[in-house]
């Protein structure tokens, strides 16, 4: 037997041992890095339902309506508007698992021909088909996000935020509120529009 091709039993425990730590420090495959849960900037707390219709109530909300909810969670806005008030809507949010429960929502509601779920990141969605907004995000949220519904939406889109502002920059039209829950509400302007 050749010398060179003798292992010792040290050797062999040490290439049992590197061979266990290179498995351990491989590179996740791309599709478990996917599984991976999402970086969320806002916990999800569901909306009451009595400011779910204020909310809707606030913007006017009718059949005639596109709603976009950013960061919709379990689409209950989405599904509220399309049930009680005819309108169209689209919920967007960065969890899976929001959007499927949402989606069930909207299956149990009877309004799967009126909405529509998708996951998204809200700073890279379009929404300019909206004719109202509303919101339940984190004040560093709206305020990052103002400069992109000012671009974005329509003069006169109706944008109504659950809780929180959108900075000095934007005072709100309207505040207004429930229990201990405040809702603001703001008209897009031209002057908004230019202010891009």
């Amino acid at each position: 037997m050749n010398s060179s091709l003798r292992t010792s039993p040290f050797a062999a425990a040490f290439g049992s041992i590197a061979l266990m730590l290179a498995t351990l420090l491989a590179p996740v495959p791309a599709t478990a890095q996917a599984a991976a849960p999402p970086k969320l900037d806002v916990p999800y707390v569901p909306t009451p339902p009595e400011v779910v219709e204020r909310m809707l109530d606030l913007a006017k909300v009718n059949k005639g309506d596109t709603l976009f909810d950013l960061g919709c969670g379990d689409g209950r806005i989405v599904v509220t508007a399309a049930k009680e008030r005819g309108a169209k809507g689209t919920g967007i949010d960065i969890n899976p698992q929001r959007i499927a429960e949402a989606k069930e929502n909207a299956r149990i509601a009877g309004v799967e021909d009126r909405v529509n779920f998708r996951v998204g990141d809200l700073f890279t969605s379009n929404f300019a088909d909206a004719t109202v907004v509303t919101l339940y995000l984190l004040p560093d949220v709206n305020r990052k996000l103002r400069p992109q519904l000012w671009k974005q939406l329509k003069v006169g889109t109706r944008v109504v935020s659950h809780d929180f502002d959108m900075g000095p920059e934007w005072p709100p039209q309207k505040t207004e509120k429930i229990g201990n829950k405040t809702l603001y509400f703001w008209t897009i302007t031209p002057e908004n529009k230019a202010a891009v």
